[in-house]
């Protein structure tokens, strides 16, 4: 199985934040190391528009077939756009189908092999189309509303009060840990109802956008 590592250049919350260095190491170069541990993983590919970015990649072995075209490194780009892009153009380079493949964020550093490995076994097993990782809400999603220009609350569930205790656990995508099917992909899906979450500690599931993501990563990985 291969897996994809998406670092494109720009980054407006956190300029550079995918080589910026982080516990003596480029971010990147975690998600890169996680992945070259994976007993199921044979390639790890760096999708990247950004030379730098690439020159990093290398060092930490990881491989760059080619550069990401500008046109998907776009603050407009979908995602899924340059997955079926890099898997049609992996596919035809190594003259092989991709039937399946792992995506990788480089901004999810605190993910471990055992998650990746963890998630691509549940597609295995239960011959998924996607398996995603998530993380428990820390409250409860009814409690969560839309707030207006007015400040003024408006509601998105029902708003019968409840005890904490009495409501289901609510999870949210973490960003960590992809494991797609190239068929549903490329039908521009992540999700099917044969799609599957890998629940993940809340400690290994921060997802980086800003610098206080980055501190409070850092501040994290200085207890391990």
């Amino acid at each position: 199985m291969i897996a994809i590592i998406p670092a494109r250049g720009g980054s407006k919350g956190l300029p550079g934040k995918n080589i910026k260095m982080l516990c003596g190491k480029p971010m990147i170069a975690y998600a890169i190391d996680a992945a070259k541990k994976s007993k199921y993983i044979d390639h790890v590919v760096v999708s990247t528009d950004d030379q730098q970015i690439a020159d990093i990649a290398l060092q930490y072995g990881a491989e760059i077939p080619f550069l990401r075209p500008d046109f998907l490194a776009l603050d407009t780009a979908q995602a899924v756009d340059n997955y079926i892009y890099t898997i049609d153009r992996l596919s035809k380079g190594w003259s092989i189908p991709i039937e399946e493949f792992v995506v990788l964020q480089p901004t999810s550093p605190l993910r471990i092999t055992e998650d990746i490995d963890g998630a691509i076994e549940m597609f295995f097993k239960k011959k998924a189309d996607s398996v995603i990782s998530y993380t428990p809400e820390a409250h409860p999603v009814r409690w969560h509303k839309y707030i207006n220009e007015n400040n003024e609350f408006v509601d998105i569930f029902d708003t019968t009060i409840a005890n904490r205790q009495d409501l289901k656990t609510s999870y949210y995508p973490n960003g960590a840990v992809y494991v797609f099917r190239s068929s549903m992909i490329k039908e521009r899906k992540y999700y099917t109802e044969k799609s599957y979450g890998y629940i993940m500690p809340r400690n290994r599931s921060v997802d980086i956008d800003y610098q206080e993501d980055f501190d409070y990563v850092e501040f994290l990985m200085s207890r391990r």
